[in-house]
């Protein structure tokens, strides 16, 4: 086993450690919770951008070498542990991580679409985390918005000039802060207030999820550029394929 391997696997386990509790809950609308209508309009708007995802996928497994597919292998147990993250929030709800931005960051957001159903899948069957009738709109909301999002934060401020370490730590941030605006989107839909209807909606969800996610953003940040930092040392080569690195 070379020095890259290694580390990789005990970069795997430290964060398996760090992050994956005993009950294993995260702030995914929960299955059943929406109304049908919206669950299915949630699942439509999402299967195209599977679909694009899916292909995107086939093209790195059939052209690149397995040092690449490691990484995108890597970058789908970087989601799955870091969105098993549970932090209560003051409702009573709970918050976490996304861990989506890394993954976007090295491959773009579509074949973060394929990663995060199959995250999002394992969870509501194995954890009782999600839903699958809920899976198109966390979908949506962790999967499509969040890497999007972080992906387009991370070319603008590389076209920028700004440091490497700022801009991966700004598009895995943002990209975590736009997943929950767009669940408090989601849920203010929904269910609008009898007084105020989307708009103060929007607001309550919006202020509920802010007291945990704002410190959980920063934090995933934070700990995005520390691995993406170990990639740079240990994973040179692989980098360099993917143009993240000269």
């Amino acid at each position: 086993m070379d020095k890259r391997d290694y580390w990789i696997k005990r970069l795997g386990i430290v964060l398996g450690f760090i992050f994956i509790s005993e009950d294993a809950y995260a702030m995914h609308i929960a299955e059943g919770f929406l109304p049908i209508k919206w669950a299915g309009i949630w699942w439509a708007l999402m299967m195209p951008f599977l679909v694009l995802g899916i292909n995107k996928v086939k093209r790195i497994t059939e052209d690149q070498d397995p040092g690449v597919k490691m990484l995108l292998a890597l970058a789908g147990a970087f989601v799955f542990v870091l969105s098993s993250l549970k932090l209560p929030s003051v409702t009573g709800s709970t918050s976490h991580p996304t861990g989506i931005g890394l993954g976007a960051i090295l491959f773009g957001p579509w074949p973060m679409v394929v990663l995060g159903v199959i995250v999002l899948i394992f969870q509501a069957v194995l954890l009782a985390h999600g839903g699958l009738t809920t899976l198109g709109a966390n979908v949506f909301s962790m999967a499509i918005v969040g890497p999007f999002v972080a992906y387009g934060i991370y070319k603008l401020f590389r076209k920028l000039g700004a440091p490497l370490w700022l801009t991966v730590f700004l598009a895995a941030a943002l990209g975590n802060l736009l997943t929950y605006v767009m669940t408090a989107i989601q849920l203010s839909l929904a269910f609008p207030a009898e007084t105020g209807g989307f708009i103060a909606s929007l607001t309550k969800f919006m202020g509920i999820f802010a007291i945990t996610q704002v410190p959980l953003a920063i934090t995933e940040g934070l700990v995005t550029v520390l691995i993406f930092n170990l990639l740079r040392e240990y994973s040179k080569g692989e980098l360099k394929k993917l143009s993240i690195i000269s």
